[in-house]
């Protein structure tokens, strides 16, 4: 039986990365898009494409619901923005802060909490991609603060979640930083390209399933500072 993972954006850059190596890796993948009409490397790679916004309340419900009777390994919520590098809390208008927040730091946790029943409470694994720039420790001087902040959100919300969970949860837990990798939003003097990163996220993805509790790395494994 292959396992099944939902990837939840997936449409470009690290998310149809991770879609990809799931799939060469025999596994079941379900990968959201805001316009499934654009998805046509996800089709290439075998992938079943379900639409989604994840800062849209209605749409995660939908998805939710479209998924009844669906029992997932792994769900991985890679659905982010990254806004201006140039956005700091001098220029920012409410508008853009608030849909990177919701975005990138309530929105994942929200669809999370409406899907954990379909992951499997043993084995099943739930991914957050996170950042080190969400780091209070190490992420403040790194640049796109208000990127950073957003992240730190997300991983606060993560931990509330964990906590939520409770003791007894067997589901794993990782909060996912990618590496600095050649994306939109990394750029082309990043050091990682994107199958390196993704082989590696998968790798350890796969290895925590069972672990249980929750864990804040790298895509090599390395725990990083909270």
């Amino acid at each position: 039986m292959s396992k099944t993972v939902l990837m939840v954006g997936a449409s470009r850059g690290l998310g149809l990365g991770l879609a990809k190596q799931f799939s060469a890796e025999g596994w079941k993948v379900i990968g959201t898009v805001r316009d499934p009409s654009r998805a046509e490397a996800l089709k290439a790679a075998g992938v079943q494409v379900e639409a989604l916004d994840i800062a849209d309340a209605a749409s995660v419900e939908a998805l939710n619901e479209r998924l009844s009777g669906t029992e997932l390994d792994v769900l991985y919520v890679n659905a982010g923005i990254s806004g201006s590098r140039q956005l700091s809390v001098d220029n920012a208008s409410d508008e853009d802060v608030g849909q990177l927040f919701v975005t990138n730091a309530i929105g994942p946790v929200r669809l999370a909490k409406r899907m954990t029943p379909r992951v499997k409470p043993d084995t099943g694994v739930i991914v957050f991609m996170t950042s080190i720039m969400g780091s209070v420790e190490t992420g403040p001087g790194m640049g796109m603060p208000l990127y950073g902040a957003s992240k730190a959100a997300l991983n606060h919300l993560t931990r509330t979640f964990v906590a939520e969970l409770g003791e007894d949860s067997g589901l794993t837990v990782i909060s996912m930083h990618p590496g600095w990798v050649k994306t939109d939003m990394g750029g082309e003097e990043a050091p990682l390209d994107i199958e390196t990163s993704c082989r590696g996220m998968v790798e350890q993805v796969t290895r925590a399933s069972g672990q249980g509790g929750h864990r804040y790395i790298d895509y090599q494994g390395q725990p990083l500072p909270w």
